[in-house]
């Protein structure tokens, strides 16, 4: 490659670098991307996709296993499966994907430079193999898109690859462990929570605040977790992980709860704490940008106050989302390129958790609508009066929606059960489109549907749902 020159330079290929890679080249920007692992990043390889196909294959267990009678097949025995072609399939499916994210590269005349980028001074990239610096890259701008890592704690909540876990370890075992501790009960921890509950595991999860998914509405909460305890988990909220070791037989954590400790023994335990931004070994001191516990700061157009130097994705901080470092990315590139791109809107950021059931979520909770002084209104509707759900076998769930009475305007939406992650969509569009509860209830919905509970958990703000 010898020291190539040019006008942007992405460094990390995950769902925000390889997006903006793609915007700045269809904007006639002459664009390399970085990557010292693999095309598509953690989301893609080890985070969002794989997951996803672990959990469908969760899905299927748990049908053929405990529904199928259920649905009129008599004399079924539970299946047999292969823990390597179960956890291979998932690793398939992320490698078509990034030989996928390889083609977007060479269709948009992306080069891709295998590495580990650090800036050596402003303007210039260096390009390294451990210690020893191979080649220099300049480039007008450059795009620091490197993404996150799980989260630990040293010295109290350490992952060792064979016993303690991080979602990367859990996301490739060599076999199905009997007993599982997750610590964390936001999205990742729940999630593999879920899967490996279906398969069998004994379960128990950890959790500091005072309830499962404590970033949703306290009532999807509460929905969610009493699903989970009805799959057999054992939820541990208001606890606190106090020691972790992995002992010869699995992993031994004292936790307290209530004020009183107990030691809970199991075969392995995965810690879902959060993620901390890739802020290291990029050789910020050289270009003058200081990176805050793992975030790096920007301004609204994602520049660093360093010149050239702009940030996206989970290295600004929360939300650590793949689909807000991908609109970051367009953004970003559009700023470079001197277009005047819209403003991105953060309290319009889905949120979706694919346990079982689903969880979806946009806008204001109830609680937080009403502690910035909305007067609300706020409407409710069971998946059991739901003729589809009931249909699908999948009749437990909730869609909930708050407006503020005075406007009528789309304060927050809510779903739990079948298909929320796919439903919430709707709502996000209607915010961003400003729509109000009036015209949410002049929509003809398709039947039968699961999406009908939209406009009937709306109807039933005004105290019109037509059946519940």
């Amino acid at each position: 490659m010898a020291d190539k020159k040019f006008d942007v330079v992405v460094i990390g290929s995950g769902p925000g670098g390889y997006v903006c890679a793609i915007r700045a080249a269809q904007l006639g920007l002459k664009t390399a991307i970085v990557e010292r692992e693999n095309l598509g990043g953690i989301c893609l390889n080890w985070g969002c996709i794989p997951t996803k196909a672990l959990l469908k294959t969760a899905e299927m267990y748990t049908d053929m296993t405990k529904r199928a009678e259920d649905f009129g097949f008599s004399k079924v025995k539970a299946p047999d499966f292969d823990m390597k072609k179960l956890i291979g399939r998932s690793r398939d499916v992320a490698g078509k994907l990034s030989g996928g994210v390889q083609f977007l590269m060479k269709k948009n005349k992306i080069e891709v430079i295998t590495g580990e980028g650090r800036f050596v001074e402003p303007g210039k990239l260096g390009l390294f193999d451990g210690d020893k610096q191979t080649d220099t890259i300049e480039a007008k701008d450059f795009v620091i898109a490197t993404g996150a890592r799980a989260r630990e704690i040293p010295g109290v909540l350490e992952a060792d690859g064979k016993n303690i876990w991080t979602y990367r370890h859990a996301m490739t075992p060599e076999k199905m462990p009997k007993s599982l501790l997750v610590i964390g009960a936001g999205a990742i921890g729940i999630e593999f929570a879920s899967f490996y509950n279906a398969f069998g595991v004994d379960v128990t999860v950890v959790e500091a605040q005072d309830r499962v998914l404590p970033i949703e509405d306290a009532e999807i909460s509460k929905v969610t977790a009493k699903e989970f305890k009805a799959h057999g988990m054992k939820l541990l909220t208001k606890a606190s992980v106090k020691s972790l070791k992995s002992t010869k037989s699995g992993t031994e954590a004292v936790v307290e709860v209530n004020g009183k400790e107990e030691t809970i023994k199991t075969e392995k335990t995965l810690i879902a704490i959060g993620v901390a931004g890739n802020v290291e070994n990029l050789g910020l001191d050289k270009i003058g940008v200081e990176a805050e516990r793992g975030q790096i700061k920007v301004d609204a157009n994602y520049r660093t106050v360093a010149k050239g130097v702009w940030a996206i994705g989970d290295v600004i901080g929360a939300p650590w989302l793949a689909h807000v470092a991908s609109h970051e990315g367009v953004l970003c590139a559009e700023a470079i390129a001197g277009k005047n791109p819209h403003a991105m809107d953060y309290g319009n950021i889905p949120g979706c958790t694919y346990c079982h059931p689903q969880v979806g979520s946009v806008g204001l909770t109830e609680e937080a609508a009403k502690a910035e002084g909305y007067d609300i209104k706020v409407g409710r509707y069971n998946y059991q009066a739901n003729g589809k759900a009931i249909a699908i076998g999948e009749p437990t769930g909730l869609v909930k929606t708050i407006f503020d009475k005075k406007t009528g305007a789309l304060l927050g939406a809510h779903i739990v059960g079948a298909d929320a992650t796919e439903m919430v969509t709707t709502f996000v569009l209607g915010r961003s489109m400003e729509v109000t509860e009036e015209d949410f209830m002049h929509a003809c919905l398709p039947h039968p549907t699961l999406s009908e509970m939209i406009a009937e958990s709306v109807l039933d703000s005004e105290g019109r749902a037509l059946n519940a």
